[in-house]
């Protein structure tokens, strides 16, 4: 059985689109499917949508969170929650193409992979700012991490049970699926497409959510920003005794000027700024461990489906 997983927040409007655009794609693969819709706390008429879908079609399930935990909460439910053989990951907005899926799974196979997944050829359609920020994440997180992530990977991926199963057992509570999928290993095989806009609706990330998952990244798979800190501090420290030993030889030989204090209060403040940018990198690492120290669940279901019991599709 090939299990689907499709995170949903506030998405009514693109249900409707995804399953009827999935539909074909089930006739052209010889295994069966189940859909695990996961509503991560959906403020609209999603859940209402899922619950009818699941009552009407064979194969839907979901999963309702008791409120709005994230992708990566989404992402892990329905990885504990799948039962089948292979695991796919897709979106619910068709930026996926579900067609893909047959050619994914006849890689997966006929050849000797663990993973097939997909990565986009071109940005096209999306804001120049957001392409040439997300562009500069991965050059700098596969300049510091050892663990390497391919430009324009989506989530978008289908995966072998042994994969699944290494995913989860690690138990992190600060998750990045993009790295782990990466970490865990296993032979990977990337499919190249165009980029495709949305079905219908608006995408729920904008800049800063994008901007602070992608620093969730660096710092979840790199220990760089705290050695970069550590060699700042070290270089303050070295340039500050080289000028003092300066100033120290220069009133003995000339005398002691009272000019300066432009130059010594821009001095002060970057030094200040310096140690600022330092203590809020090691901040950004302590709350990450307070997080992880807390054991509290990634996510809480508030509502499951019923075993699927439905016979049309």
């Amino acid at each position: 059985m090939i299990s689907i997983i499709i995170p949903c927040y506030n998405e009514e409007e693109t249900i409707p689109f995804y399953l009827k655009a999935i539909a074909p794609v089930r006739h052209q693969v010889s295994e069966p499917f189940e859909f695990i819709f996961v509503n991560d706390g959906s403020t609209d008429h999603t859940l209402s949508v899922l619950r009818k879908a699941s009552t009407d079609l064979k194969g839907v399930r979901f999963i309702s969170f008791s409120r709005n935990f994230g992708k990566e909460a989404a992402l892990l439910a329905g990885l504990r929650e799948a039962k089948g053989d292979y695991v796919a990951v897709m979106d619910v907005d068709l930026q996926d193409p579900p067609e893909l899926l047959v050619k994914m799974y006849d890689i997966i196979t006929t050849k000797n992979v663990d993973c097939v997944a997909t990565r986009r050829d071109t940005r096209e359609g999306e804001p120049i700012i957001r392409s040439f920020f997300a562009e500069l994440f991965y050059k700098i997180v596969n300049k510091i991490s050892s663990t390497k992530m391919v430009d324009g990977a989506r989530d978008f991926r289908l995966m072998t049970r042994q994969m699944v199963d290494a995913i989860l057992s690690l138990t992190e509570y600060n998750r990045f699926s993009k790295g782990l999928f990466e970490w865990v290993g296993f032979e990977t095989e990337y499919i190249a497409y165009d980029n495709v806009e949305r079905s219908t609706g608006t995408s729920k990330w904008n800049f800063w959510s994008l901007f602070s998952y992608s620093i969730d990244g660096i710092i979840n798979f790199s220990e760089m920003p705290l050695n970069i800190a550590s060699v700042m501090g070290a270089l303050a420290c070295l340039f500050s005794g080289i000028a003092m030993i300066y100033i120290i030889i220069r009133t003995i030989v000339f005398g002691d000027p009272t000019s300066g204090w432009p130059s010594l209060v821009t001095i002060v403040l970057f030094v200040g700024g310096l140690q600022l940018l330092s203590l809020g990198i090691i901040g950004k690492y302590i709350s990450k461990i307070f997080l992880e120290t807390k054991r509290r669940p990634n996510y809480i279901i508030k509502e499951k489906s019923d075993e699927d019991t439905s016979s049309k599709w």
